[in-house]
């Protein structure tokens, strides 16, 4: 699997991971989800610049140009409910994808041991497509892990992209054993170590609450 780390050339980026992971700007839910939504446009481009291409001609009033396109049939999917944001930024990009939603989340089994449960499988035919898999936080690696295995009965995809916005070095270790070798991940940005309890350090916190309030 080919891991591409957006923060080792320093950029805009960086305005809007720095925001994220600051206390004080996350009590502003709606900045954290604009920023989440920002580095998926980011990631968007990213990976776009892998995608096949075909030439396209387009009339302007003063003549016509041909136009390299791009030529995948995208399927964004995203876990519920951190991927929203990021969801809304792929998409701003690729306007024209199909979208898929799948509700992911741990069930504790003890303070440090948990299991991952899946629910809520809405998604398209994605054989011979491009999947784009986005989940802000890498962490443990085991939710997208089960995504992915949820989705198998709806068809095989060409060519795989996972999407996020920090993880751990764990998680991606774990991702590299469970998706297919020409699978490539686009991540904003990696931190070193995950605590007992499988969240990622230094982290962020929780996406999901800072961007749609906390549950019980």
């Amino acid at each position: 699997m080919k891991v591409t780390i957006l923060e080792k050339e320093p950029s805009v980026l960086n305005t809007f991971i720095s925001e994220i992971r600051n206390r004080a700007v996350q009590q502003d839910p709606m900045r954290f989800r604009k920023n989440i939504e920002r580095i998926g446009e980011i990631l968007a481009y990213e990976i776009s610049r892998c995608f096949e291409y075909r030439t396209q001609t387009v009339s302007t009033p003063l003549g016509t140009k041909d136009m390299p396109l791009p030529n995948n049939k995208v399927v964004i999917c995203s876990i519920l409910r951190a991927g929203l944001p990021l969801h809304n930024g792929l998409l701003d990009y690729f306007d024209g994808a199909e979208n898929a939603f799948i509700a992911a989340g741990r069930k504790h089994l003890s303070e440090t041991e948990f299991e991952i449960e899946t629910g809520y499988y809405a998604a398209p035919n994605l054989e011979g497509k491009t999947l784009i898999l986005a989940d802000p936080m890498l962490a443990t690696g085991q939710s997208i892990v089960a995504v992915l295995e949820g989705l198998k009965k709806y068809g095989t995809p060409k060519e795989i992209h996972l999407a996020c916005v920090i993880g751990a070095t764990e998680g991606i270790q774990y991702v590299e054993k469970h998706f297919p070798k020409n699978t490539r991940l686009w991540i904003a940005a990696v931190d070193e170590k995950l605590n007992n309890k499988g969240y990622i350090i230094p982290g962020l916190g929780d996406a999901g609450d800072l961007a749609y309030g906390t549950k019980q």
